[in-house]
């Protein structure tokens, strides 16, 4: 959340047959645009919304999809430089970081009155961008802090650095306010498995030699950036810290695991606590936190927690000083000389995720403020850039969702009346958020200088903290944001039951108001389904309309879900993107469940909103094949193989091409479209196919 630490893994899910109670769903908005309305504007993208010269026509559809619609844009399409990936998201995303800066170089160029908003966004801008100062500076702004770790003699003062919020150092593990999954009008506070500095536990514990490679690279950029601080014997700490953070990986739960919200509800009293994980100091951790008189803790993976605490009992102050050093540089490389950034850059870019240059300092700098001040810009975005007409076509379409929804619930062939009445209360519940928030983020007690970059991280660091923990003593903010308006995602949180929107997405190719409603219906239409969608997929399913945590489902029902999710977790477990990996299709369930119950009722609302006429046929191009190809669209891309392989292993969303192929030889209607047979590729027998929501 803005305020709120997303303690709690489930708090958000990410982007990313008409029965015979139907509703027509209205065709007023010009998110549907009719054809008088395209004589009057242009679409970005082609003559209706997609690109036709994409297509690689010599590629049947139904062998692969994402390469017919998408497979002359992958021949000529160049990732850049500076990026490990390049697609619809990307492309939204660099045009939002521009209009940042153009925001953020626009109000630094000001005489703002100090304290205002508008003089920490240009000062926070100006101190990240002013490179000679930072040289200058070398290693003078961590020189207190190191001194801090090295002097620590207990497993108390050991415990209050790994939870000092504006240090950045890891810890064996994180915790926050977050909504209480089984009292969601309130807060707790979930304490959750952390510390690791490579992107999951596999990159320590398996034996592939691309991630053997990747430790003795980690290695490597530990000894440099301890060495850079001066840190005596740096290689031999260096070894140190992958030792013990090996040693972390093999406790840690996998992530397909941490989704499981039937196990990650723990709550334990303080003394509970105490007896149950006995090895670590919990006391003097949450009295730094500034939470000492909780009388609840949840933790989520409660004995990888337990295992961590005996971990942390048995190992030596030295070996907890060596990793506090090496995770607080790595945590503050780029706030620091060239030399740390670059090494930063170097292992975590160039290494991991294959990207072969740093992006634009400005890019950076953008990022930075539009993260640590997001709603202070995002005021400013949503009045330039996002016209109340973009808003009230969104609430609209999002209308439109929920009703095909309310259609298909209903008419369901594989759920009792029992569970469907449940299943529609929950869905009458849903709270849509459009474009930006009802009120704004309150900077005033965050002090940002011009020329004290490293101080200014720290205590935005530290202003985010006491935002967070101060929320255990409020009841829940239902006007609360999780993203800012310049974001180009989504998201769905069971615990609010909400649906959340930011204005940046809301651009071509997700929403163009000149594109053809079937191209509007796949794309955006795919991603309101798809966030709806959440809050019925395997873990979403978990919560009812009120944000409670409890099974509303019958035996019966559950049993004909899970069936259902298995058969497609079996699918997805078939994909390999790269020779001898696989996409883990239990950890991508839930993305997996969104997207093909996204596009399904989204081609359910395209087709109601027609109202039982034909659409017209555009370029050689039917309804039905411009709204598929609506979908392919948006989530057409490139990564580069490292890149590919992190999402793999640490990222419940499924590659770009089985977001495409994968969802669309489940649709029913995809096949009638592109006349897909038996004999291509992707076919599946009518009864393979997974009909869910």
């Amino acid at each position: 959340m803005t305020r709120a630490l997303l303690a709690s893994a489930a708090s958000l899910a990410l982007l990313a047959a008409c029965g015979e109670n139907a509703t027509v769903v209205t065709n007023t908005t010009s998110a549907t645009t009719s054809a008088a309305k395209t004589e009057t504007a242009t679409p970005e993208l082609g003559d209706f919304g997609v690109d036709l010269t994409a297509r690689d026509l010599s590629v049947k559809p139904g062998d692969d999809f994402n390469l017919y619609a998408n497979g002359t844009w992958i021949k000529e399409t160049v990732i850049p430089s500076d990026r490990s990936r390049w697609g619809a998201f990307d492309v939204l995303r660099e045009r939002s970081t521009e209009r940042v800066r153009i925001i953020i170089e626009d109000l630094a160029a000001m005489e703002a009155a100090a304290g205002t908003d508008e003089q920490k966004i240009g000062d926070l801008y100006n101190s990240f961008m002013d490179e000679a100062a930072l040289e200058a500076l070398g290693i003078a702004p961590i020189e207190a802090d190191l001194a801090e770790i090295a002097s620590a003699e207990t497993p108390e003062d050991i415990a209050r650095l790994m939870t000092r919020a504006d240090l950045g150092t890891g810890s064996i593990f994180g915790g926050g306010a977050g909504v209480d999954q089984k009292n969601p009008g309130f807060h707790t506070f979930y304490v959750s498995q952390s510390g690791l500095g490579l992107p999951d536990r596999d990159y320590y514990l398996s034996d592939d030699e691309k991630f053997v490679a990747y430790r003795a690279k980690y290695v490597e950029y530990l000894t440099t950036i301890m060495g850079l601080a001066g840190v005596a014997e740096a290689e031999a700490k260096a070894q140190s810290v992958l030792a013990i953070e090996t040693q972390m990986a093999e406790i840690h739960w996998p992530r397909a695991k941490s989704r499981n919200r039937d196990l990650t509800y723990n709550p334990y009293t303080p003394q509970a606590l105490v007896e149950y994980a006995p090895g670590f100091p919990w006391a003097a951790a949450f009295d730094e936190i500034g939470a000492p008189d909780q009388e609840k803790f949840v933790l989520r993976q409660n004995d990888a927690i337990q295992g961590l605490a005996a971990l942390f009992a048995e190992t030596d102050i030295e070996t907890w000083k060596d990793y506090l050093t090496a995770s607080y540089l790595r945590s503050n490389a780029n706030y620091l000389t060239k030399a740390f950034d670059d090494a930063d850059f170097e292992f975590y870019s160039k290494t991991l995720r294959g990207q072969p240059e740093q992006q634009d300092r400005w890019k950076r700098a953008s990022n930075l403020v539009s993260g640590r001040l997001g709603e202070a810009v995002g005021k400013v975005y949503v009045k330039r850039y996002f016209p109340p007409s973009s808003k009230a076509q969104m609430e609209e379409l999002v209308g439109n969702l929920v009703e095909a929804y309310r259609v298909r619930i209903t008419n369901l062939d594989w759920m009792t009346d029992e569970t469907k009445a449940q299943a529609l209360d929950k869905l009458s519940k849903f709270t849509p958020k459009i474009g930006y928030p009802e009120k704004w983020e309150d900077y005033s007690a965050l002090a940002i200088s011009g020329d004290d970059l490293f101080g200014n991280i720290k205590r935005a660091r530290a202003w985010a903290r006491a935002e967070n923990i101060k929320q255990l003593d409020e009841p829940v903010d239902p006007t609360e944001w999780g993203m800012t308006p310049q974001t180009v995602n989504a998201y769905y949180s069971p615990t609010r039951n909400e649906i959340v929107f930011p204005a940046a997405i809301l651009q071509p190719p997700f929403f163009d108001p000149a594109a053809d409603p079937a191209v509007n219906y796949a794309a955006i239409g795919g991603v309101i389904g798809h966030e709806i969608g959440h809050g019925f997929d395997d873990q979403g399913r978990k919560s009812d309309g009120d944000g409670n945590l409890r099974d509303w489902w019958t035996a019966e029902d559950a049993g004909a879900f899970e069936t259902k999710a298995d058969t497609l977790v079996a699918q997805y477990d078939a994909f390999e993107p790269i020779p001898g990996k696989f996409v883990n299709g239990r950890l991508t369930l839930g993305e997996n469940i969104g997207d093909l119950g996204g596009l399904s009722v989204a081609y359910h609302a395209y087709k109601l909103s027609l109202g039982g006429e034909e659409a017209p046929v555009l370029d050689d191009v039917t309804g039905d094949q411009r709204f598929f190809l609506g979908w392919a669209q948006v989530w057409r891309g490139k990564r580069r193989e490292e890149s590919l392989l992190q999402q793999l292993v640490s990222d419940s969303h499924s590659p770009g091409q089985y977001r495409i192929n994968g969802v669309v030889r489940n649709i029913d209607a995809w096949y009638d479209a592109f006349e897909v047979s038996e004999d291509d590729a992707l076919y599946l027998a009518p009864e393979d196919r997974v009909r869910i929501w």
